[in-house]
């Protein structure tokens, strides 16, 4: 049901919902990196087949970032791009995972704290407030994560500023991959902006909620803003 482009299929499966064992097993981490608590799974083979693509067909191209984007809630979007991120880190890639999902963030969920609550939403917000103060370090060497922050009430105003623009340069001169987490598009636009600045995308579905036009019509959003659809991810596939 997936539209897939670029040649790039791309279908993981995922469980949005990390469970108590795996979370005691990860420590600082949350238990949803199944790529770190259970790497023989189906869903860490799945997450390690699409970081072979994305190294081969994606990051050899010089394409060093990726807005992971969905048309619905609950479909494993945040699980996609912390899994990709510790995946990418685990080969020796310098990699950020940021949460730009402003309205409903959900990255901390995967990565313990975070480490504090200044995120992206304080940065862009907050001349003062620095990268430094943002980024912030991960027990996995090569890892580093930018939480949402505090939750303002205009995230779109703040991911079309030229200030998010800005820090996206500042984080692919920095690291040598960086993905973000975005808000599903049903609700809002943000993800469009995120992908617009990003230049690729990758579209995240799921089996028995994601429809076939919603997808399509995500990915036809993504193209007028002028980003690039790398391929897709069907979770419960």
């Amino acid at each position: 049901m997936a539209v897939v482009a670029e040649n790039i299929p791309l279908t993981p499966m995922a469980d949005d919902q990390p469970s108590s064992t795996r979370a005691e097993q990860m420590g600082d981490f949350g238990g949803g990196l199944v790529i770190l608590s259970d790497p023989d799974c189906i869903e860490s083979e799945g997450i390690r087949g699409m970081r072979t693509r994305i190294m081969a067909q994606h990051v050899r191209e010089g394409r060093r970032a990726l807005a992971i984007c969905s048309p619905t809630e609950n479909t494993g979007c945040t699980f996609v791009a912390a899994n990709l991120a510790a995946s990418l880190a685990q080969i020796g890639v310098k990699t950020v995972v940021v949460d730009a999902d402003l309205r409903t963030p959900g990255l901390t969920s995967f990565f313990g704290d975070g480490g504090g609550p200044v995120g992206l939403g304080d940065y862009l917000a907050d001349a003062d407030v620095s990268i430094d103060q943002i980024v912030r370090n991960t027990s996995l060497p090569d890892l580093s994560i930018i939480t949402a922050g505090t939750l303002h009430s205009n995230p779109q105003e703040l991911l079309s500023s030229a200030r998010f623009k800005s820090l996206v340069d500042l984080l692919l001169r920095e690291f040598d991959f960086t993905i973000f987490d975005t808000t599903p598009t049903n609700s809002c636009t943000d993800a469009q902006r995120v992908g617009t600045v990003a230049g690729y995308c990758m579209v995240v579905a799921r089996k028995h909620r994601s429809h076939v036009k919603d997808v399509s019509t995500l990915v036809s959003l993504l193209r007028a803003d002028r980003a690039t659809v790398i391929g897709t991810v069907l979770n419960n596939f």
